[in-house]
């Protein structure tokens, strides 16, 4: 599997890939506002060049956030293998921990992110309300049927 920094896609295919996963390339978290499309990231392209697998992140002193990750095709290791890329350049920059944060709906997510060391470190009740003033087209309700309301912080240390 073949890992690119993200900054070498054309940022038409990127900010198109987050329209279409994310509604738009901004995303509202309880630690701020990003350009998805802008941050630093890695990708994983198929054969046709078409993105399957995306993670953008920052860094700030001694800590790293994950902002985004997305796995087209699951059960491949793509996703495992772009939070292992974001984790080793964690670790050239000096950081001590790996953090994240999701929504209260998204259980995959949050069991995958267990399995890889990520232990639950905050939870923001009703912090996706405050997101919607922001970004209204994020959905009330998950495609399960969950009311998408909290955020659930997820930190892995070094």
């Amino acid at each position: 599997m073949q890992i690119y920094e993200m900054n070498k896609l054309s940022a038409i295919k990127v900010e198109s890939f987050f329209t279409t996963h994310w509604g738009s390339p901004e995303m509202v978290i309880s630690s701020g506002i990003y350009d998805c499309s802008k941050l630093d990231g890695y990708s994983v392209l198929n054969g046709k060049g078409e993105i399957i697998g995306l993670i953008t992140y920052v860094t700030r002193g001694e800590e790293c956030e994950i902002i985004s990750l997305d796995s087209i095709i699951e059960g491949k290791g793509i996703g495992t293998a772009l939070i292992q890329k974001v984790e080793a350049i964690a670790l050239e920059k000096g950081c001590r921990s790996v953090k994240l944060v999701t929504t209260n709906d998204n259980l995959p997510a949050i069991g995958f992110y267990q399995k890889r060391g990520y232990h639950l470190s905050n939870f923001y009740r009703n912090a996706v309300e405050k997101a919607r003033r922001h970004k209204p087209e994020i959905p009330l309700i998950s495609a399960d049927g969950i009311p998408i309301r909290d955020e659930i912080e997820l930190e892995k240390e070094l």
